[in-house]
């Protein structure tokens, strides 16, 4: 990652249009920095985001909030040699798990504060992160045209753009406000 100027240029040493042979930038402005840069205090080589490191975080924080004491027999169950352990880097499927448990969390807490005021709760819909990336496109391509949501998303043709970035039907509205 180059941190030298006022926006960052992250250049994924592997991605799904390498075997092209085209080079993806990856631009990341100041609000965007300042949310990853606590992420970035580790050693060059490992991943900002780790599965495992938020698995130990995890555990950490239910043993904090642990109402009763921990009987011996249970302090450490861990299985010496596990079959499976969290892997360094989240894949697209482990990072879609991570946001489903999340929204089921997140509608779990809604549900008992909407019990406890006596309302009825509003949930969070399921949702995948791919919807992140059309939403940020749809809003690139409002403010600063369909180039800049097809640089910004890397891709080399504009069709391929135009199915992540809605069009803008105010422009039309406009149109037709102005021609009548």
């Amino acid at each position: 990652m180059d941190r030298t100027g006022e926006v960052w240029e992250y250049r994924p040493a592997d991605h799904k249009t390498a075997y092209r042979g085209r080079e993806r930038i990856i631009y990341i402005g100041p609000k965007a920095q300042a949310i990853l840069l606590p992420y970035l205090l580790r050693d060059a080589q490992s991943n900002c985001f780790s599965p495992a490191e938020s698995e130990a975080n995890r555990h950490e924080e239910q043993r904090r909030y642990r109402r009763t004491r921990v009987q011996p027999s249970q302090w450490n169950r861990r299985k010496a040699k596990p079959k499976r352990m969290p892997r360094t880097a989240y894949t697209k499927d482990s990072y879609q798990r991570a946001i489903a448990r999340a929204i089921v969390k997140a509608n779990k807490a809604r549900t008992e504060e909407a019990g406890d005021m006596g309302v009825e709760s509003i949930l969070l819909p399921h949702w995948h992160a791919n919807q992140l990336r059309h939403t940020r496109a749809t809003e690139i391509r409002q403010g600063f045209g369909l180039e800049a949501a097809q640089v910004s998303l890397g891709h080399a043709k504009a069709d391929v753009t135009q199915v992540y970035a809605e069009r803008d039907a105010r422009l039309a509205v406009e149109v037709a406000r102005k021609i009548g």
